[in-house]
């Protein structure tokens, strides 16, 4: 992992960095992470980055009000990393469909798992240079959240890597592929739908929700669109993740 840039602004740091092929962002407290701070992966949604503004929110949220530490990285085809020709073929068919009213939920469909074939393992060697690092240690306590690819990402992530303890899930395009893999999720899990979404509908969501095998699972449902979640729900995640990672938090920077 070679750190490339970093800012710091309002108590967190923000340090960029390439590992191999993977480009990826790390925030954290200016002060250096809390002993046994969890350490958050942030997945973006498609057509996204690991910087969009969103998600940068969300993650100095995190930092300042609940002291996680936490990485967003690129996922192959997005932000700083060049498409190759078979994700431009699928980007194309999407703009396509988007504009003649077609229905997008095949094109969706393939290039997410072949998004999420990809990106797992890249998420796992992030995860190993993370513990590597001395501010943050193999024993940190992990968790995922993320929203449409980021659960497309996320959920077959979580199913592969065992040092992933807790996931917070936005609304998804789910098709056969997620709901087997929620059929196999047994880890603490907190779901989130956009009721009134008319590109990422309801019942989807509510199949994956219904498929998780977990034991300790929640549904949080709000009115409106997948872009325009609710501003309570960041302190819904901080208390979720808090709980099932066993941190009791620190004071606000």
């Amino acid at each position: 992992m070679h750190f490339t840039a970093q800012t710091s602004s309002d108590g967190v740091l923000e340090r960029s960095f390439t590992l191999g092929d993977i480009t990826g962002v790390l925030f954290s407290p200016e002060s250096g992470p809390a002993e046994g701070a969890p350490l958050l992966l942030s997945g973006h949604s498609g057509g996204m980055h690991k910087r969009a503004p969103g998600l940068v929110a969300s993650a100095k949220h995190k930092v300042t009000n609940s002291g996680y530490t936490v990485v967003a990285i690129d996922a192959p085809g997005h932000g700083d990393r060049p498409r190759n020709a078979r994700d431009q073929e699928w980007v194309d068919a999407l703009h396509d469909a988007r504009r003649t009213g077609e229905s997008m939920d095949q094109i969706i469909t393939d290039y997410n798992i072949s998004l999420a074939e990809r990106a797992v393992p890249e998420w796992q060697a992030t995860i190993d240079a993370l513990q590597a690092l001395p501010e943050i240690g193999p024993d940190v306590a992990i968790g995922y959240g993320g929203t449409t690819l980021g659960v497309a990402i996320g959920l077959p992530l979580t199913l592969a890597e065992p040092r992933i303890k807790a996931a917070a899930f936005g609304p998804v395009f789910a098709y056969a592929a997620l709901i087997e893999a929620a059929r196999q999720l047994t880890i603490p899990v907190e779901f989130t739908i956009a009721w009134d979404d008319s590109e990422i509908g309801r019942q989807p969501g509510l199949a994956l929700f219904d498929a998780c095998a977990s034991e300790e699972k929640a549904l949080h449902v709000y009115p409106g669109r997948h872009q325009r979640m609710a501003p309570y729900m960041a302190a819904n995640h901080d208390r979720f993740f808090s709980t099932y990672l066993d941190w009791a938090g620190v004071p606000a920077i």
